[in-house]
């Protein structure tokens, strides 16, 4: 594969930096080509369509659910998400009682009517057999011969090279996501309300190809057809559907590192450098607006406050149908926010408790300013909970102001923005020359972007185990260098009076490999401790421009490889090639 970087001049004098992989074309033909007019991705668009995941394959004869203690053979619908509940056995999820009534609810729809009657008490239902089955296969998987494996990997690669490509304008490009997700059950971030839900299988009635007019439509499988075929190129999918948990559209996209998606992330990150210009001026504007006759100027002042100094969502992140309680900064309720004239010790303290995107809980206490603290108490007055705390803003209006304010400026690019600045200013405290220590600070930075904008995970299952089997090697690691310590130390009696230095060095460069090593495990240790329930690869993938992390590495001699993985270096080729040394976010 070979990257080709170049320059092309634009209408208004500013360089683009585009990335490709130019696998079928020269590159002067590749990026001289003229610009379309506004709102067009695209002139001929020719592909395959998605994969779609492979039938369901019954379960064997001697694998059989339980009900009250009797085996039951069920239909094939109702067998299938049976075994859906039963490789999830191990999880958690199952133990919830949202999760299992939701479960079990949509389960029902897929019995025959004489199941239904059967099947009444998901207390009553064994799944043990499904379940070991399920695990044996998982074993099967793990230890396969390297010549099954060999097979898995050639037929993976025929659908990728059938699937996994386009034509974009004549130009071979990569395709992101085109295998379509498999039926299972929904899962949800943090505790969402529909947690449990059948994900029903997608079927090529179900979707919309997106392709040119002059091109070879996709076919869909036999026996099937397509809900649509059209020829939209104001936009870059490939394929649509919707999804039925929550209503929400899915589509097959062109993958990260491809021609559009790489121009896309440069516009993005550029529009936030933009900001950086700006952001005094606005700040000073908000600061003022705060003390407006108007309400909805100051409520409008408070939610870019918060917006700006705490990385908060404006509020429209909530997708088509999805009913669990989730907020933004405009969609806030008078509960969602706690006032504390003084909390310890601090002064003018907004204590905050509400369901962010993906249901994941968003709890802070932040001092703020006076006059933001007044005016959330003037907000508050006369309402009760379940009332909008903004209740003169939303969503839209806020954006409308800040594209007033600069082109293109919405709430989202304030946290790209901060995001941003925050990684480059940590980096900037940086001092180490030793390589385990370079990249501790790294994820040091990377980690307070991620609790600015509240990226949290759970802890990985593991966690303990692997903590424990590192510590493990840190103490024999101790010990190592104790005793080489002890070698040099009696190396250094015994060589007294002689000529011979050679050992001495020896047992020197021992000692130093020992506490290397050791101090390797240490860093290791207490970078996995801190990160145990941040999730750093969110901020990486959406928020943090990717030149300020190339521009360090640069600067600081780190193998690129050593902070960004290789999916993440094929999405941020246009920064690896274009970014120099003295690079300023």
């Amino acid at each position: 594969m070979k990257i080709w970087i170049c320059a092309k001049v634009l209408s208004k004098c500013e360089l683009l930096f585009l990335v490709c992989e130019a696998q079928t074309c020269p590159l002067s033909s590749r990026w001289e080509e003229d610009k379309y007019e506004d709102g067009i991705k695209w002139k001929f668009l020719e592909h395959k369509g998605p994969y779609f995941p492979p039938k369901y394959q019954p379960l064997p004869h001697d694998v059989k659910l339980y009900y009250d203690g009797k085996p039951v053979k069920l239909g094939l619908a109702a067998e299938e998400v049976a075994l859906f509940f039963a490789q999830m056995l191990d999880h958690e999820y199952t133990t919830k009682e949202v999760f299992r009534n939701n479960f079990f609810r949509d389960w029902r729809k897929e019995m025959t009517e004489e199941e239904r009657v059967l099947i009444t008490d998901l207390n009553k239902c064994d799944f043990g057999e499904i379940h070991a089955m399920h695990r044996e296969r998982v074993e099967t998987r793990k230890n396969m011969s390297k010549d099954e494996k060999q097979v898995n990997t050639e037929a993976n690669q025929k659908i990728m090279d059938e699937y996994g490509y386009c034509l974009l304008d004549h130009h071979r490009e990569r395709v992101g996501n085109f295998k379509i997700e498999p039926p299972g059950l929904f899962r949800g971030r943090g505790e969402h309300p529909k947690q449990g839900m059948l994900k029903r299988r997608i079927q090529p009635e179900d979707v919309v190809i997106n392709c040119s007019w002059d091109s070879r439509f996709p076919e869909p499988p036999a026996g099937h057809r397509w809900k649509e075929v059209r020829h939209d190129n104001t936009v870059t999918w490939l394929a649509s559907w919707t999804e039925n948990v929550q209503g929400s559209f899915k589509y097959v996209m062109l993958s990260a590192i491809s021609k559009l998606k790489g121009e896309k992330d440069w516009e993005k990150y550029e529009l936030a450098r933009r900001l950086k210009s700006r952001v005094d001026d606005i700040r000073l504007q908000y600061q003022n607006d705060l003390k407006s006759k108007q309400m909805v100027t100051r409520q409008r002042a408070v939610a870019l406050y918060f917006i700006d100094k705490l990385a908060l969502r404006a509020g429209n992140e909530k997708e088509e149908g999805e009913t669990a309680d989730t907020v933004g900064c405009c969609s806030l309720r008078v509960e969602h926010i706690t006032l504390h004239d003084v909390l310890d010790g601090e002064k003018c303290v907004v204590e905050f408790d509400f369901l962010g995107k993906d249901s994941i809980r968003y709890y802070n206490k932040v001092p703020v300013s006076k006059r933001v603290f007044k005016n959330l108490k003037l907000f508050k007055e006369s309402k009760q909970e379940g009332d909008d705390l903004f209740d003169r803003l939303n969503t839209a209006m806020l954006n409308k102001h800040l594209s007033s304010l600069m082109p293109g400026l919405t709430a989202k690019v304030f946290r790209t923005y901060n995001a941003s600045i925050t990684l480059q200013e940590q980096l900037r405290e940086l001092t180490s020359d030793n390589m385990a220590e370079k990249l501790l600070s790294y994820n040091r930075a990377n980690r307070a972007v991620a609790v600015l904008c509240n990226h949290q995970r759970a802890p990985p299952k593991t966690f303990e185990k692997s903590m424990a089997n590192l510590q493990t090697k840190i103490e024999s690691c101790k010990e190592k260098l104790a005793l080489a310590k002890r070698e040099l130390k009696q190396t250094k009696e015994e060589a007294k009076g002689s000529s011979d230095s050679n050992t001495v060095e020896k047992k020197k460069k021992a000692v130093q490999r020992s506490a290397e090593q050791l101090l390797r495990m240490e860093v290791q240790a207490t970078d996995r401790e801190e990160n145990k329930q941040i999730a750093l690869s969110t901020s990486k993938l959406n928020y943090l421009d990717p030149r300020i992390t190339v521009a360090w590495c640069k600067n600081m001699e780190v193998p690129l490889d050593k902070v960004y993985n290789k999916s993440l270096r094929a999405k941020f080729a246009w920064a690896v090639e274009m970014t120099e040394l003295d690079f300023e976010f």
